[in-house]
């Protein structure tokens, strides 16, 4: 689904010192809902071979408060960008929803996935880029639309996915268990994580659309 600081380069579209962001009780190998699944992407599939199942996983989850709005059970309530507000660590990300104007595109939209960079992916973009994008509209938003899916995608569909995102790029996913790599090198930090109208994987770097 989903404070404020970026560079996600992309959004949509779903952590706390080291991140997450919210839990909800939504089946996660359905697909229910009004947005059906972009033309080209792969299907979501059960989680029934993920060790989470329908649960968070990964290092990163073990610092998310146990009560309060920034809890997994806090920010299942609120639609992805709101939620992600909530999370210190997805500030930057937070930050370039805004500013890309995006707030209101992820807050409606309906089961969709986000791959939410950290503040610390940000942080490994060099200073004058990270300005430049930020500045930037147009490619904020390319950016930022590339970390976001128009379906449910739960952890067993990340091993070997091929996804359509909101940029209209393909992005691909693989791994197992509970270690699994976005794109061609972000490693998903804490997964599986549900607000009231996403599912959010924090990772440790920003994707790059293709060009």
């Amino acid at each position: 689904m989903y404070r404020t600081r970026i560079a996600a380069g992309v959004l949509a579209a779903a952590a706390v010192a080291t991140a997450t962001a919210a839990c909800s009780s939504n089946d996660d190998g359905k697909d229910g809902g009004t947005a059906a699944a972009p033309a080209g992407s792969a299907p979501a599939t059960a989680a029934s071979s993920s060790p989470a199942s329908d649960q968070p996983f990964g290092p990163a989850c073990s610092a998310v408060p146990a009560s309060g709005k920034g809890s997994f059970s806090g920010m299942s309530a609120d639609p992805v960008a709101t939620a992600a507000s909530n999370n210190p660590v997805l500030s930057t990300l937070v930050s370039a929803v805004k500013k890309a104007g995006l707030v209101d595109t992820l807050n409606s939209a309906k089961n969709i996935t986000v791959f939410a960079p950290t503040n610390d992916a940000f942080n490994k973009i060099p200073k004058a880029t990270l300005d430049k994008v930020l500045s930037d509209k147009k490619t904020l938003t390319g950016i930022l639309t590339y970390h976001v899916v128009g379906q449910p995608i739960t952890p067993s569909g990340l091993s070997n996915g091929d996804f359509k995102t909101l940029n209209g790029a393909m992005l691909k996913t693989s791994g197992s268990g509970e270690s699994f790599t976005i794109g061609s090198d972000a490693k998903v930090a804490c997964g599986n994580v549900h607000t009231a109208n996403a599912t959010v994987y924090i990772i440790d770097s920003v994707l790059m659309p293709p060009k």
